[in-house]
């Protein structure tokens, strides 16, 4: 596990977990020095996406690293946790378990999926496949950078840089962290005293995703977004620059 400290070290003290087959690196690289004006950064990467020759493990064992990170050097607890897509699963188990405090949870527009073993195993064998096919392959690469393009409004550079991405780290690693995300279960209608949950909410995904924020925690702060999944943190300045001021609003709130 990597955890790298930056930024405003006189500021709120905030993690930020990537997600499914990312470093942080690339999943937060277009805002990372934005929130590190503002915010005292902790930045994660797992087991099998940090430079190392580890293999993801599974959610729960690197939850408990995260835990054990924040119990070690801050006591139990931070004012805030980020999590991008599968890394908002982490800020979900981190004021589930309650091992350590959160005052904000912010989930990056996540899906929350949820399955029982044999789905997961299936899903699995036919996504893990889609995010590494086309390493050495041309054809493939520039078919996934077009569908990059074209869903997400991602520009070449961008799109070059996210399948260098999926393309370094060990199958076995990016399989191990889609299926135990799905097998890793949130309980409903959670709710932590002096923690405040906030989700940005992508509209163009749809509105069982909103039912599924309202159903895994107690009053959550739900922000609506113009945008497709995590859009904001690849879609350009149009699409990031509300999203940064609202999480300003949620670091702010008291709880």
């Amino acid at each position: 596990m990597q955890f790298d400290e930056m930024g405003n070290f006189d500021g709120k003290t905030v993690i930020l977990l990537p997600g499914t087959a990312c470093d942080y690196q690339t999943n937060f690289g277009s805002v990372l020095d934005r929130l590190a004006e503002k915010y005292h950064l902790i930045c994660v990467n797992y087991d099998g996406f940090d430079g190392s020759d580890l293999i993801f493990p599974d959610m729960i064992t690197v939850t408990e690293k995260i835990e054990a990170y924040i119990l070690s050097n801050y006591s139990g607890k931070i004012d805030g946790a980020i999590g991008s897509s599968l890394g908002s699963s982490f800020v979900g188990q981190l004021i589930q378990r309650q091992n350590v405090h959160l005052d904000h949870g912010i989930f990056g527009s996540p899906d929350l999926d949820q399955s029982n073993k044999f789905s997961a195993w299936l899903q699995s064998k036919l996504v893990v496949p889609l995010l590494t096919s086309f390493t050495g392959n041309e054809k493939k690469r520039e078919n996934t950078r077009n569908k990059l393009k074209r869903f997400f409004e991602m520009n070449d550079e961008t799109a070059d840089k996210f399948m260098e991405c999926f393309a370094k780290f060990k199958p076995e690693s990016i399989r191990n962290e889609y299926y135990t995300d799905l097998i890793t279960y949130l309980d409903e209608d959670i709710h932590v005293e002096h923690t405040k949950v906030h989700f940005i909410y992508a509209n163009k995904m749809g509105q069982k995703y909103l039912m599924r924020y309202k159903k895994y925690f107690q009053d959550p702060d739900i922000r609506e977004f113009d945008m497709q999944h995590e859009q904001w943190l690849f879609g350009g300045e149009k699409y990031a620059a509300p999203v940064l001021k609202a999480i300003d609003e949620f670091m702010d709130m008291p709880v």
